[in-house]
């Protein structure tokens, strides 16, 4: 059964430093075909510049899962990924890692005596989450031994599956593939450790309420993710502050996931305006847009934040 876990941790590991990044983490993802590459007229992911006299630092919005192929690099990217000394991303791992991880996911996900994992749901859920189980490939018993968190997270690597989305596919993976092949350094802003830390530090409380999101009906929250996604390709942020309003995060989900992160890469942008040179900041575009966004606590503390367009 160990040895079950463990390899669902590494097989998991990926999806965990993709998804815990993003504001509403456990919904379930849409399938390709829910966002027509037609019905995008324009593709111009939203990119900011903050600037002093000898460093330049963009910050692009990002989406962590996509379709395959989906169009999103523009004139404008292209430029400032060939501009930019340095690649920071919220946490610099990728599937390449997840074997040094798995102690780390062992430590903090895995928790043997745990109630049975449907009674950790409504009982509305549970067909779902049998569903979902059964087409894991991971005996409930494995479940039944996860922090709720890290089963939403399993689980809703199932739910990407099915509508054909992977990290690998996101913008932070392809980004960190372009600058490793560039021979360019890539940084963080969070260690994985911090990042899965936010989720193992919510309440059980709110760690339920997170698993049964991940278990809504499937086809609302597609709609909402091709929302989000047409709303990130076309760089209307207006829309996708909407759109994360919508999700409704609990005070505790938000305050650990979004604010006091914002707060903390602020203070960390300020601070790299000391040290000269080009940098590209890569987040998740929830991070960026709308009131109490980075980029809205940088203006609050004085700096002048740029939006350059395509």
């Amino acid at each position: 059964m160990k040895r079950m876990i463990t390899r669902t941790a590494t097989a998991t590991i990926a999806l965990v430093l993709s998804a815990c990044a993003t504001a509403n983490p456990p919904a379930p993802a849409a399938a390709p075909a829910a966002v027509a590459a037609e019905a995008v007229p324009v593709v111009d992911p939203a990119v900011w510049k903050l600037a002093d006299e000898d460093t330049t630092i963009y910050m692009l919005g990002t989406i962590h899962l996509l379709p395959k192929n989906h169009n999103w690099k523009t004139s404008t990217i292209e430029q400032v990924i060939e501009a930019a000394d340095q690649l920071i991303l919220e946490v610099n791992a990728g599937p390449e890692d997840a074997a040094k991880l798995q102690p780390l996911i062992m430590e903090l996900a895995i928790t043997p005596g745990l109630p049975p994992l449907k009674e950790r749901v409504p009982e509305d859920r549970h067909a779902r989450l049998d569903e979902l189980i059964s087409k894991s490939g991971v005996p409930a018993q494995a479940f039944d031994m996860m922090e709720t968190w890290f089963a939403a997270f399993t689980l809703t690597q199932v739910i990407m599956r099915e509508y054909g989305l992977s990290p690998e596919d996101g913008v932070e993976a392809v980004l960190r593939e372009t600058f490793k092949k560039k021979g360019k350094p890539i940084g963080e802003l969070e260690t994985v450790r911090e990042q899965l830390g936010f989720f193992d530090s919510l309440s059980e409380e709110t760690q339920r309420e997170f698993l049964a999101s991940a278990l809504d009906d499937a086809e609302e929250a597609k709609k909402m993710f091709g929302n989000m996604l047409n709303a990130w390709t076309v760089g209307d942020v207006d829309a996708i502050e909407a759109t994360f309003i919508e999700a409704q995060m609990s005070e505790e989900l938000e305050a650990a996931l979004l604010t006091r992160r914002n707060a903390n890469w602020t203070e960390w942008l300020g601070a790299r305006l000391e040290q000269p040179g080009t940098i590209l900041v890569a987040v998740g575009a929830g991070h960026l847009a709308g009131e109490g966004s980075v980029v809205d606590m940088l203006e609050d503390k004085g700096y002048t934040v740029t939006r350059i367009d395509d």
